[in-house]
């Protein structure tokens, strides 16, 4: 008989994690409502209800998030509940004269500028609802005007996904409306996750909680804002271009000076002031919180060193005559002394970080081991703005190392150690078999020693996928580490664990969707660049194909060729020789190697023409994978 083990009931907080939180409590000035005044400062108005899409479905609705009123649940860390609570007061505020923003409906945040005919809209949310809705809202309170510009700050979704909703598609096709954006953003915007977004999806789930439904002991906050919005996505190619530091525009009026910061929070990112406001807007380059070096959800490691030498740019070019300062997440901040002081904590916490982590790299420490010598600067224990509720000091000294170092410590043992899998079963056999590792792990799970539990415990479910109480205990414990976690990020992925460890992994729907106006702007090179990275190795033996395509709708030829077990291609280019030429559009192409068309319905429509084997063709496109958006994560 299976012995039992007394696991706390699901999202119920062990003595040790009510300490731990009680700890926080008591080393933070969590009764300071300075934040609070600041994040209700200018209100005017909210939106009333949920925010659905055409056909009812709920993208985004404030009032899941009520429950935040009060004082912290002890399945959450108080510090992170602070925040969650401040991201939670939502509406349209006014920042300063002629500015004003939509806060509270999705990860990022609108602003609006009052220009001389008409609306500047900075950034416009990841969904055309959330956009939309937000536009309505300060139409509503703030007067019917025109749409005069659209300034998109930097590359990432939540910035410029909802652009259908605040621009007609007739304003985007007759390009009657500027869209400014910093150099380098279609580039990057429509290619930064083409390679490598199917495993970025998958993690994307687990960092903003997407399989975790709100409450005390599940979804909180998204650390930099509250949300992301389950809605429909767009993208429209912009009209301008922002290239130097110091470039001025004037926009319907409005005098904006821009600085570069493309290559810090993002590969493209601008920020600008404004000179009759005193206004300066930081884009994501700061927030109300330390941000993420290597972002978890996967992407490229950012540059600590050159993010905080940006802020001092900042500091230097604007910060003598600053009054107002305003980003596109969390709240603003007013009066020049104040500005500047938050401006030096965030220009120096990505200092910190960057110093000290080579400080001790230098010195021989490993990545883990600079994790966790490396303590908050004194500044970090009373300043809320850069405390750990995206990125923390933990991954982010580890991303810099990498950064500087690659994956590899040094260590011969770390060159090739056994997968998961091998390595599992071979530490429960070393550990007496999985009675002996569930016992070892419970006695370490009473002790409140979760990250030891955790690690025992990954051994086990990976050597033992269907061992239910290995589940089961592992479950509680990522629970126990995401109700400890200030980082909202290390608690969402944590409870997403914990879930599927229960569970099973169990598909969403209307997730992992194409964005068709992302398909239509990606670049040829691009999309044949993803299909060569599918090609199936094993598939490819002895195969030597050379294939033109003629795309009818873009007037590109390609040459694709398949061999060595490799798939190359050229632009541009057209060979006499070949075994087939294919003749179709690029969203057909996009189709059916995304498998939403058949070959032969695409043939016998007619959206296909093939010269040469329709069998090959065929042959072709099986040898490249079908990336599944659910695959496993916590077990093989």
């Amino acid at each position: 008989m299976d012995k039992t083990y007394s696991l706390p009931n699901p999202g119920t907080a062990t003595d040790v994690t009510k300490a731990a939180n009680e700890k926080v409590a008591r080393s933070l000035p969590l009764s300071d409502q300075s934040d609070f005044e600041k994040a209700r400062r200018g209100y005017i108005a909210s939106i009333d209800g949920p925010i659905e899409t055409e056909d009812g479905r709920t993208v985004m609705d404030a009032s899941a998030f009520a429950f935040l009123d009060g004082p912290p649940a002890d399945t959450a860390n108080p510090s992170l509940w602070r925040q969650a609570q401040l991201n939670s007061i939502h509406g349209l505020f006014e920042v300063a004269d002629g500015i004003y923003q939509v806060r509270g409906y999705d990860i990022a945040l609108m602003t609006l500028i009052r220009g001389e005919t008409g609306w500047i809209i900075v950034d416009c949310l990841i969904s055309i609802e959330t956009a939309k809705a937000a536009l309505k809202l300060a139409m509503d309170h703030l007067g019917e005007r025109p749409i005069s510009a659209v300034l998109i700050t930097h590359t990432h979704a939540d910035h410029f996904g909802g652009t259908r909703g605040v621009l007609t598609d007739k304003m985007i096709a007759d390009g009657e409306i500027p869209i400014i954006v910093p150099k380098g953003f279609t580039r990057y915007s429509v290619s930064e996750a083409v390679l490598a977004g199917n495993q970025m999806a998958r993690r994307a789930m687990y960092q903003f909680g997407l399989l975790v439904p709100p409450g005390p002991a599940g979804y909180l906050d998204a650390g930099i804002g509250k949300a992301n919005a389950r809605g429909n996505r767009s993208f429209a190619l912009p009209t301008q271009e922002i290239s130097e530091t110091g470039e001025r525009l004037t926009v319907d009026g409005v005098e904006f000076v821009f600085q570069m910061a493309s290559g810090t929070e993002a590969p493209a990112e601008f920020i600008f002031y404004l000179p009759q406001h005193k206004a300066l807007c930081m884009a994501e380059v700061t927030c109300r919180t330390m941000h993420n070096i290597l972002t978890l959800r996967g992407a490229e490691v950012r540059d600590s060193l050159q993010w905080s030498k940006c802020i001092d740019e900042s500091l230097d070019l604007f910060g003598e005559e600053v009054e107002t300062y305003f980003a596109c997440h969390n709240w603003p901040e007013w009066g020049n002394e104040n500005i500047r002081e938050y401006l030096n904590e965030q220009r120096d916490i990505y200092r910190f970080i960057h110093d000290q982590t080579l400080r001790l790299a230098n010195t021989g420490y490993t990545p883990r081991e600079i994790a966790e010598l490396v303590e908050e600067p004194e500044f970090m224990k009373q300043s809320f703005s850069v405390r750990e509720y995206y990125g923390t000091l933990n991954h982010n000294l580890k991303a810099t190392y990498q950064k500087y170092y690659g994956y590899f410590d040094g260590n011969p043992a770390h060159l090739e150690p056994h997968t998961p899998v091998e390595e599992g079963k071979r530490y429960v056999q070393a550990m007496g078999g999985s009675d002996a590792v569930l016992d070892l792990a419970w006695t370490a799970f009473e002790e409140g020693d979760y990250r030891w539990v955790a690690t025992v415990l990954n051994h086990l479910v990976f050597a033992e996928p269907s061992n239910k109480q290995a589940r089961a205990m592992l479950a509680s414990t990522y629970e126990q580490l995401a109700f400890q976690s200030e980082s909202v990020i290390w608690r969402n992925i944590y409870l997403c664990g914990a879930q599927e460890l229960r569970e099973g992994v169990k598909p969403l729907q209307r997730v992992g969707g194409v964005n068709e106006d992302i398909a239509r702007a990606m670049p040829i090179s691009d999309f044949f660049n993803l299909l060569a990275v599918k090609l199936d190795p094993s598939k490819a033996k002895s195969v030597n194909y050379v294939i033109n395509f003629e795309l009818t709708d873009s007037d590109e030829t390609v040459v694709v060729t398949v061999n060595n077990q490799v798939e190359n291609h050229k632009l541009n280019a057209r060979e006499n020789q070949v075994d087939l030429t294919v003749s179709l559009t690029r969203l057909t192409l996009n189709d059916i190697a995304c498998g939403r068309s058949s070959i032969d319905d695409a043939i016998e429509s007619g959206a296909v023409s093939v010269t040469g084997s329709v069998e090959m063709f065929k042959e072709y496109l099986g040898m490249h994978d079908t990336f599944d958006l659910w695959f496993n994560v916590i077990e093989p």
